[in-house]
């Protein structure tokens, strides 16, 4: 009887464009690793990466992966430890020729490889203002690459999971066609792209843990796809059925999970405790992905400004009022194309602190002349100064506009993409779409747990028997929630409706809302369309990233039953 090969170990030390530097130094000297990944990658980072190269056509990448580098490229070759990284953005090969002349530098030898052919922009006509077109490739190119030999790959825009896929692909030789075992290393990759969130950042119930640095996850994955999730012994944080649920409902949606590899059936996932800092994810299942990619826009949207009037006190509505109607009456001189207003009452009566009597009166203005939304908006705030409501003041000297982006999103026939690897000795490899597609269709609301039996109630923050994590994608909000306890679960899966949580959410109540169950998860994930406007980095509200939206939530009271408090 042959012996089941031995688990793939890949580790996680990116999870955005300024995370922990020392983290790809931590996880190569934190204990044994077969792959270090790094995501760089997010919608606002194109934006960011696309005007760096509007400056210098040679840039494009996230220039502090090739600075980690400096002190740790010998330590992986050393280790064989493989690294892959999304951190080539916009210039995957410039990224790579860099590394190269690193290495020559400090006279180590590497072979490097990259993946290209996400990048759109040049391939059609995408209308004005656009910066960047990428589509979101798979993990194919990458396991090209590694085949291949390459002990680092580069590669541009890619699923946060191709990352994952990618290796475990290359490693166990799996099939195009391996829906199960592909589904597998997808939500591996999902729950350790977002590096410390998988191990107690951002969670709900920080309390439970030290989460004062929390190391960065590794996946341990076996030929089946499946895995065990943990991090380096004597690091902080924490892994636990709870931060890894926490991590696979961030920014997904449904019960399909669709990628350029494969589609992820989210409620067929199992999470089982495998130890101290040990969970086992197992029970996936695939399907074949859609026909098309995601491909991701970002243009210029125009420029904005903003204005904070601090209001304390008493009479706060009419101080608002007000100032509101003052600068109104100005603006409708020059007035911008959107203008909102936002009264945030942070103030407390008989307050023993000032800063907590006050409130915050937002003012955003946006257009697509800057003077309109700079210059002129400021002098009007300034000219207030000695003539508005007593105690004017505001939270930070009026400025220049400054430009927005948007990020849209757009659907490509997978083989109108030429996805490539580039392996080290510079064979270039075209990678083939997925060799089945399906369609994405909703999936029917799961059998759901017979409600709890009538009982005594208490009010209470949902937040005491249910935790929640939230994102964003695009426009749109999501919002994952879950029950503490199985107890809770039938509870929450019949108290939280979509209905429900708009009533909680007031400023969702006119915003599309959808709720999607995860039995196995004793979660419910909702999507909330248009709550972000034009994304994260039109910075449309308060929150642009809904990452705050979950906490709210559980913030909100309910008629609780008393037995699950």
């Amino acid at each position: 009887m042959t012996a089941a090969p031995a688990p793939l170990r890949i580790g996680n030390a990116s999870g955005f464009y300024g995370d922990r530097f020392d983290a790809v130094h931590e996880m190569l000297t934190g204990g044994p690793l077969d792959v270090l990944t790094g995501d760089y990658l997010a919608e606002l980072t194109m934006l960011i990466l696309g005007r760096d190269r509007m400056k210098d056509p040679g840039r494009g990448y996230a220039t502090t992966f090739l600075r980690q580098l400096e002190n740790t490229l010998g330590l992986a070759v050393q280790r064989g430890v493989r690294l892959v990284t999304n951190a080539g953005g916009l210039n995957p090969a410039g990224l790579a020729d860099d590394i190269r002349a690193l290495a020559d530098k400090l006279g180590i030898a590497v072979r490097v490889g990259h993946v290209e052919g996400d990048d759109l922009l040049t391939t059609r006509e995408w209308g004005p203002g656009v910066l960047t077109a990428n589509a979101y490739l798979g993990g194919a190119g990458i396991a090209a690459c590694l085949q291949g030999g390459a002990e680092v790959v580069v590669t541009g825009r890619v699923t946060d999971a191709a990352l994952v896929t990618g290796p475990a692909a290359a490693h166990f030789g799996w099939a195009a066609d391996d829906w199960d075992a592909l589904a597998g290393a997808v939500v591996a990759g999902h729950i350790l792209e977002c590096g410390t969130q998988a191990t107690g950042g951002n969670y709900a119930f920080f309390t439970d843990h030290d989460i004062r640095r929390p190391g960065f996850p590794l996946a341990e994955i076996a030929a089946d796809g499946s895995c065990v999730i943990t991090k380096h012994p004597g690091t902080g944080g924490a892994v636990t059925t709870g931060t890894v649920t926490a991590q696979l409902l961030y920014e997904t949606a449904g019960a399909r999970y669709p990628g350029p590899d494969v589609t992820a059936r989210l409620d067929s996932v199992r999470l089982s405790p495998d130890g101290p800092d040990r969970v086992r994810v197992h029970g996936v299942r695939g399907e074949a992905p859609p026909p098309t990619l995601k491909a991701g826009l970002t243009r210029l949207g125009g420029h904005r400004n903003e204005m904070v009037f601090v209001l304390t006190g008493l009479d706060i509505e009419a101080k608002a009022a007000l100032v509101q109607s003052q600068m109104e009456a100005a603006l409708a001189r020059r007035r911008p194309a959107e203008v909102r207003w936002t009264l945030a009452r942070t103030d407390h009566p008989d307050a023993a602190v000032q800063e907590e009597a006050g409130a915050l009166l937002r003012l955003v203005v946006r257009d697509q002349d800057p003077d309109t939304v700079g210059r002129a908006v400021s002098s009007a705030a300034v000219e207030l100064a000695l003539a508005s409501y007593p105690g004017f003041h505001v939270t930070a000297p009026p400025g220049k506009a400054s430009p927005y982006g948007v990020f849209e999103a757009a659907a490509i026939p997978a083989d109108a993409v030429t996805h490539t690897a580039v392996l080290p000795d510079g064979t270039r490899t075209t990678i083939p779409p997925a060799p089945g597609s399906q369609l994405l269709a909703p999936v029917d609301e799961p059998p759901l747990p017979p409600p709890l039996p009538p009982g005594p109630t208490r009010r209470a923050p949902l937040g005491l028997v249910a935790g929640a994590r939230s994102g964003d994608k695009g426009g749109s909000a999501n919002i994952g929630v879950w029950a503490r306890t199985e107890d809770a679960w039938p509870w929450l899966a019949h108290t939280l409706t979509a209905d429900r949580l708009r009533t909680l959410l007031p400023e969702t109540a006119e915003l599309p809302v959808t709720r999607h169950a995860l039995p196995h998860l004793h979660a419910l994930n909702f999507t909330v369309d248009g709550l972000l406007g034009e994304g994260v980095a039109a910075q449309a509200r308060f929150d642009p990233q809904a990452k705050a939206v979950g906490e709210w939530l559980r913030s909100r009271h309910l008629d609780i039953p008393e037995v699950l408090l």
